[in-house]
């Protein structure tokens, strides 16, 4: 029986998945990667780390699938999107940057004050922010030099894995677009869109376009090697990882509405075209004919990563599942902290804390817990409010990512957002969007909607908003928000 091969490249974690032709998982693999920091607001990832990443994860992803590996025909990488991977001259690494790194906000404060920034979303309906790839381009363009000299290609993190495993240097609309590289007049890079960056030699450094779908080369000896996987079987251009979640969720039609609680806050809306009623953070690009409308920030579960790591004997993963239990046994009462969700970023270019508020001595972890729940569910409906003041219409959403594995988080987000959340059957849902791709790229399906129909569960029920818990978070968002105002000069002073 046919098997595609999804590879899923977050941030922090590398993962590969072995699914049939009905999505089911058969084996799943996945390797921690270690974020450099050599200075404050520095997030590096080397190239290598990718590469090793990849080999450990689909090895023992294709060792545990056992003779099942043999039937794997495509396969299909996501990643996140935004930051920046360099190869050299010569095809071989040079540095990677992760979405989550800061040094480049100093670009940013500069392209506003220019007024820059308002022509640059006129072209590629995407704001800048310090993360941005175009960002980190004119960054390292300005201040490194030498490396920029070095630099033959450069990429994101998904055209990396499709590097590594057929040598091929190629980019998707999807990535490229959700990076902020594609001028939509076009649909397509554009020296006019660089020239704002200042960058316009950095055209010849991207590599050609394709779409999502399309096949870009085939399994290496070499990578074969590697990985076990057979070498020769096709290897599509890939997706950014966010729309992968989306499609592996079943959000794949205009109207369908998409919620990722990860690293990022994800929040997306497909559309049939990119006409709003006022800027949204960012748009990426599905299959030909629809659009995503995104609404993001690294605002989300990380939070909760990062709290049990250093509260919690060290301990992380499955996080949301271990603590969902603290935080159901916590009788909801006005006098709960309340909590920003801002450890690595904000929603804007302006610098942003974390912070617990409120805090008393009868407070315990578990309502610390609570309230880092309900701020991160908070901070997603922030940018829900933004993509329905732009005039995008959805009524309810479909989650996934580490929070939709909680037994009481989804319907956190049925509360606190006012309406229904369902939920994908598949928790994997980044590396079937992935996998996806590679078999529309092969011929198993003529296009992703017959994919999704085909290979993606939803779960029947959806969770209902409550009306009393309704009123109970939105009252306390509405002094969430009096709080961030109130903070947002003292977080301009500390930087």
């Amino acid at each position: 029986m046919s098997q595609l091969l999804g590879i899923d490249a977050g941030n922090t974690m590398i993962k590969a998945v072995l699914f049939d032709l009905s999505g089911r998982v058969l084996s799943v693999a996945e390797c921690a990667g270690e974020t450099h920091q050599p200075q404050e607001g520095y997030a590096e990832r080397p190239v290598e780390d990718i590469w090793h990443g990849v080999s450990e994860a689909v090895s023992r992803c294709l060792q545990q699938a056992g003779s099942a590996a043999n039937e794997v025909i495509a396969v299909g990488a996501a990643g996140h999107g935004n930051g920046l991977y360099a190869l050299d001259k010569q095809q071989q690494p040079l540095f990677g940057i992760q979405s989550i790194d800061h040094r480049a906000m100093d670009t940013v404060h500069q392209l506003e004050a220019s007024g820059v920034d308002k022509a640059i979303y006129q072209l590629s309906l995407q704001k800048p922010w310090p993360a941005a790839t175009p960002v980190l381009i004119s960054w390292i363009k300005q201040h490194q030099p030498e490396r920029w000299a070095q630099i033959g290609h450069l990429l994101c993190a998904k055209d990396v894995i499709a590097h590594f495993l057929c040598g091929a240097v190629s980019a998707d609309f999807s990535d490229a677009a959700g990076a902020g590289l594609i001028d939509y007049r076009q649909r397509n890079y554009s020296r006019e869109l660089m020239a704002l960056y200042g960058i316009e030699e950095a055209l010849a450094l991207l590599p050609s376009l394709r779409e999502s779908c399309a096949v870009v080369g085939h399994v290496t000896s070499r990578a074969a090697q590697l990985t076990g996987l057979p070498a020769g079987i096709p290897v599509v251009a890939g997706i950014f990882d966010v729309v992968a979640s989306a499609i592996g969720s079943g959000v794949v039609k205009t109207g369908d509405a998409s919620i990722v609680a990860g690293t990022w806050s994800i929040n997306q809306v497909v559309v049939d075209k990119p006409d709003y009623q006022r800027p949204v953070f960012m748009n990426s690009i599905i299959e030909n004919d629809r659009y995503m409308a995104i609404e993001a920030s690294a605002t989300s579960a990380a939070n909760l990563d990062w709290f049990l790591r250093e509260f919690d004997d060290g301990r992380a993963g499955n996080g949301a599942a271990r603590s969902s239990d603290t935080v159901a046994h916590v009788e909801p009462n006005a006098q709960l902290p309340l909590y920003h969700p801002y450890l690595y970023s904000g929603r804007k270019s302006e610098p942003a804390k974390a912070g617990f508020y409120g805090l008393g001595g009868w407070h315990t972890r578990a309502d610390m817990l609570f309230a880092l729940f309900e701020g991160v569910t908070f901070a997603h409906r922030a940018h829900i409010d933004r993509l329905r003041a732009a005039g995008i219409p959805f009524t309810h959403a479909i989650l996934s990512g580490g929070a939709a594995r909680s037994c009481i988080w989804p319907q956190m987000f049925a509360d606190v957002l006012g309406m229904p959340i369902r939920i994908a059957e598949c928790k994997e849902t980044g590396a079937l969007g992935a996998a996806l791709c590679a078999g529309v790229g092969v011929g198993v399906w003529p296009d992703l909607a017959a994919a999704v129909e085909q290979a993606v569960q939803i779960n029947p029920g959806a969770l209902q908003p409550r009306p009393e818990r309704f009123a109970f978070h939105d009252a306390r968002y509405r002094v969430f928000k009096r709080l961030e105002r109130a903070m947002s000069e003292m977080w301009r002073e500390v930087g």
